[in-house]
Formats: structure tokens, sequence, C-alpha cells
């Protein structure tokens, strides 16, 4: 029995919370009585048996758990009366699977409201949504416990403080308010897939809470947007195996052995693709997992669609004009037209000032040099990435590089 409660908990605790905090109003109360469903259950369902649908029952018990605590405070402090008054009146709700899977829903939107910073959205993402532990967080972000701790306590306080609503926004505020959910589970996935920093690559712990994430906002918002960032994921997760050595070394896309790839994952990312370019609504995710998309289904390096790609870097420009995605179609354009094309473009990136902090900026820069077999200048180039470089599997591929050209 411990056991099954213990997969139910790492199943389903998140959904009993994400009811909880609706139907008790805060997130304190809700963790409590959290909390105290899964002792009644550890309690009672030895002897009682599994109920038939364990998350309901988990919600009641929580929820008849917290309005006891809540009489027992009124006695001492009148002012919880009218919340326990609140809260009484759901006593007689019984949750459905369509409530459940809308609180969810409720729960990603609050933690990644814009008036929280960006990186409390990420750890209350995390701790709220994911289920990861503080010190699981602060290990990934490569910060102490303390600050990851006190970054979740600011963020629960100030959505207290300032009644921020826990609801899924109305349907005109839901494009740039989508936007800010997409773009946090994009940063949970981009510091699991390749960390910023440390003697590690890849933090798959993140990269799987990401994709998990990015199934959940799906199911519960199919909306283009949600399918072009779940399949840019799963495309990129679906190479995880062979991007590394098996000392933790860097192996690049051209030189990765393809039968290690996800090819489940990758149809079924494709399919999500396709159905999101059909929507006639393209965005940035969408056409950033096409690009994938065509890596990922060409039988070599050599196959790669390298023209089709460039066309959908410029219709990726329109959308977002941003340094790193002209650097991206930089690349791509000195694939299909020969390394000076893509050299003068980056080189005009540079000259402008952008992305000159950027080491993957002068990585590409020094590998068309070595290419076009200007030695000097992509040592010059591989040094300056080496300097900017903060993760420790790119630097030892870099110093490769150098130590090749000698």
């Amino acid at each position: 029995m411990p056991a099954t409660i213990d997969a139910i908990y790492r199943a389903d605790s998140r959904r009993v919370l994400a009811s909880l905090i609706r139907l008790l109003g805060g997130m304190e109360a809700a963790e409590e009585a959290l909390h105290d469903a899964f002792v009644a259950a550890a309690r009672q369902w030895p002897q009682e048996g599994v109920p038939r649908n364990p998350v309901s029952w988990l919600i009641s018990a929580g929820r008849f758990k917290a309005i006891d605590r809540m009489r027992q405070r009124v006695r001492f402090d009148a002012a919880q009366g009218e919340l326990l008054r609140q809260v009484e009146e759901t006593m007689d709700e019984q949750p459905d699977e369509e409530d459940i899977a809308d609180d969810q829903l409720r729960l990603i939107f609050t933690c990644c409201h814009p008036a929280l910073p960006a990186d409390a959205q990420i750890a209350l993402t995390l701790r709220e949504v994911c289920g990861l532990r503080t010190e699981e967080i602060a290990s990934a972000f490569l910060v102490g416990a303390p600050t990851i701790g006190q970054r979740i306590v600011r963020a629960k306080a100030r959505i207290r403080d300032e009644q921020l609503p826990y609801q899924v926004p109305e349907p005109e505020e839901l494009p740039e308010r989508l936007g800010m959910v997409l773009h946090v589970v994009y940063l949970v996935f981009n510091e699991g897939y390749s960390a910023s920093s440390g003697d590690r690559l890849v933090r798959r712990e993140l990269s799987s809470e990401a994709i998990r994430l990015g199934r959940l906002l799906f199911d519960l918002l199919p909306e283009p947007e949600v399918a072009g960032l779940l399949a840019l994921m799963m495309l990129h997760e679906a190479r995880r195996a062979a991007r590394m050595t098996a000392d933790g070394d860097i192996i690049l896309l051209a030189d990765q052995d393809r039968s290690l790839w996800n090819r489940g994952m990758i149809a079924e990312a494709g399919r999500l693709v396709a159905d999101a370019m059909r929507s006639g609504r393209p965005c940035v995710y969408t056409v950033q997992a096409a690009i994938a998309a065509l890596h990922a289904e060409a039988e070599t390096a050599e196959a790669t669609d390298w023209v089709e790609i460039v066309g959908l870097y410029d219709l990726l420009m329109r959308l977002d004009p941003s340094p790193v995605i002209a650097l991206n179609r930089a690349v791509a354009v000195a694939m299909r037209d020969g390394p000076e094309a893509g050299l003068r473009l980056i080189e005009g990136i540079l000259e402008n000032g952008e992305l000159t902090s950027y080491h993957l900026a002068h990585a590409a820069r020094a590998d068309l040099y070595r290419r076009l077999g200007k030695k000097d200048e992509a040592r010059g180039a591989y040094a300056e990435a080496l300097r900017l470089a903060r993760q420790e599997p790119e630097r030892r591929f870099l110093e490769r590089r150098l130590a090749e050209l000698d």
C-alpha cells in the first residue's frame, strides 16, 4: 500500500494541489491540506482500500482537514471567519475531471503571472506545478536552496497580498499571458537541455519536467502555439542520447549517431508541427519546430534540406527579428551557399555590436574560418568564444578545436 500511495502522489499530487488552491483560497493552506490528505490516505486506505477516484477523495479529504483547522483558528483570530465561511460554501462541491483540469490550468497561469519576476515564475512553476523540491530547483539553477526558497516565499506572498486572480485569463488577454507561460516552460527546458553553466551539459530532470508540463498544457489548451512549443522540445529531446560521449563531451549534430535518436518521439512531434503549421497561425515556436523537424527527419547530415531550412529562417526573421535568429540563419546560409556567404552575415551581426558577448556567435565565426582554411582568424575567434563560454563541455569542445588548428 505505501508504494501505491507513493505512486499516486507522484502522478496526481499536483492535480490535487491545484484544486485545493481554488477551494481554500491560498497556496499555503492548500499545501497543508495536501499533506493532511495523504496522511489520511496512509491511515485509511490500507483498511478501506484505494477509492475508485483517488484524486477526488484526496481533494475532499484535504478540504475537510483544512476546514477543521480553520475552525480551530477562528477561536483565536476572528479575521479567519470570512475565509472559513467562503470555504464552507464549497463543502458540498464534488470536483469532476473537468474541474480538476481547469484548476491545473489556473495554477499554471497563476505561477506565470506577469506581476511576478521571471526568476520567481520559474521557481514557483517548478515547485507548485511540477512538484520539484526546493533543493532540486536550486541544484538545477546552481544557486543556494535558501535563495530559491526566498523567491518562492516572496512570490506566494505577492500573489496573496496583491490578490492576483487564480484564473485562466479572459480570451482577449490569453495571447499575451499564454506567451508568458510558454516562455517560462521553454526557459525550464533550455536549462535542462543545455545548462547555462556548470559541469553537466544536460540536466535531464528539468527537460523532462518541461516536456511533461508542455503535454499537460497542450491537453488543457490545444492551441497551435502550445503544439509548436511541445513539438520543439520533443524534437530536441529526441536527440539527447546522441548529443554527448560517455565522458560528457559534445557531439555536433552532423556527427551524431542517428540510430540513437528517438524516432517515435520525432514522429509524434512531426504530427504536432504539421497540424500547427496548417492552422495558418505560425508562431516562433512552430517555425523553430519545423526547422528542427527537417534536421530530425533527414536520414543523414548530407541529406538535410538546407534550402527549406533557410526559407523557414526567413519566415522566422519576420516573426522574431532577433540577433540570435539572424545568427542561426547565417549558419544555415553557410550550409546552403558556402562558408563565405555565412561568414559575411555573421561579421555584419558582430560589427553592429550585436552578440559580441555571445560565445556561440564567435564559435560559429571560428568554424567558418576553419572551413575556409584561415587558421589565424579561426584561432582568434575560437579563443574569444572560449573566453566567453561558461559551460564546461562547451569549453572542452572549443579547446579541442583550437588544438586541431596547431
